[in-house]
């Protein structure tokens, strides 16, 4: 069995062959069955543990083992951990061990791009990013890939994070800048953007609906539980026009949940899945003034195609 450290999954893993290969995967067949979740520990100390398998007719099958502790921050660590295992899915042997951390970043900022290809105006130049962990970091890059962003904006909830991401993006070649630490700068963000890119582990709404501008798209892809919210209830309402990764985000996600109990959502009013979108089956963005919103739980089917990536491009089975 082979083990791929950080550095050899991230390598494989552009946004300029990871989305067009999300966007294969999910028009293709692939059988997904639901993740384990598991609880551990109480209070501060508490995380969350999801095993997330998949497997494909091309022959491959992939587990993911992900640990989620929120309050890791205060510890000066990231929040998230994960191991990903690739085997034969004809004969069980285990093929590879792969950074789990790198295969759930990247394919949770290439998902966020894929739905902004079809969802984000053409001419989507601004964007904002809640966040500064693994995921926040990828985002301009993600984006950048199907949208000319030119400008980007960072707030977090600790403005030193902010200040110190928006000078590591600048070192990178980015137009970027932190959100100002002071009453309203957040709104006034949100309401500057063409697309708002939300990647933490809150709990509590941070963009409210009234803050969005005709036109926007509002990327919500950090919660994935119950508990979890980035955005509140009137951001899926007011003629806001809502899609999702899969139909397990009406059962998982937090900011759809509470939209459906506020009455602002109803299940029915979700347009289309990312599987829908890929096979043309539905429609994304219809016009230049309408608003979007993409809710993401993540898949393992995301996961299984960036694994797969990994291993064609280390067996000199480079995809173009």
């Amino acid at each position: 069995m082979k083990t791929f450290d950080a550095a050899a999954t991230r390598a494989a893993l552009t946004f300029e062959r990871l989305v067009p290969a999300l966007r294969e995967a999910f028009a293709g067949d692939a059988t997904v069955p639901p993740r384990h979740v598991h609880s551990i520990g109480e209070g501060a100390g508490r995380g969350t543990v999801l095993i997330m398998p998949a497997w494909s007719d091309a022959g491959y099958l992939g587990i993911k083992t992900i640990n989620i502790f929120p309050g890791n921050s205060a510890r000066g660590l990231p929040g998230l951990h994960a191991t990903y295992v690739l085997y034969d899915a004809h004969t069980g042997v285990p093929l590879a061990q792969m950074d789990g951390n790198e295969i759930t970043a990247h394919r949770t900022a290439a998902a966020a791009a894929l739905g902004a290809s079809f969802l984000a105006r053409d001419d989507a130049a601004n964007l904002l990013v809640l966040g500064t962990g693994r995921v926040a970091k990828l985002l301009p890059a993600a984006h950048a890939s199907v949208r000319p962003i030119r400008e980007v904006h960072v707030w977090n909830h600790r403005p030193e994070g902010a200040r110190a991401l928006a000078a590591e993006w600048r070192a990178a070649g980015w137009n970027a800048h932190a959100v100002a630490d002071q009453p309203d700068a957040l709104a006034l963000a949100v309401r500057a953007a063409d697309i708002v890119s939300c990647a933490t582990l809150a709990t509590a709404p941070l963009v409210r609906g009234e803050w969005l501008a005709p036109g926007t798209h509002l990327d919500l892809i950090g919660s994935f539980t119950p508990t979890m919210k980035e955005a509140d209830p009137a951001c899926f309402g007011h003629g806001a026009r809502v899609f999702v990764d899969t139909d397990e985000a009406l059962l998982k996600a937090g900011d759809l949940l509470d939209a459906i109990a506020a009455g602002a959502l109803a299940a029915t009013d979700v347009q289309a899945t990312l599987a829908q979108l890929c096979r043309g089956e539905r429609e994304g963005r219809t016009s230049g003034g309408e608003r979007t919103v993409f809710k993401a739980v993540g898949t393992a089917l995301e996961d299984l195609t960036a694994a797969t990536l990994v291993w064609r491009d280390a067996n000199g089975q480079r995809l173009a």
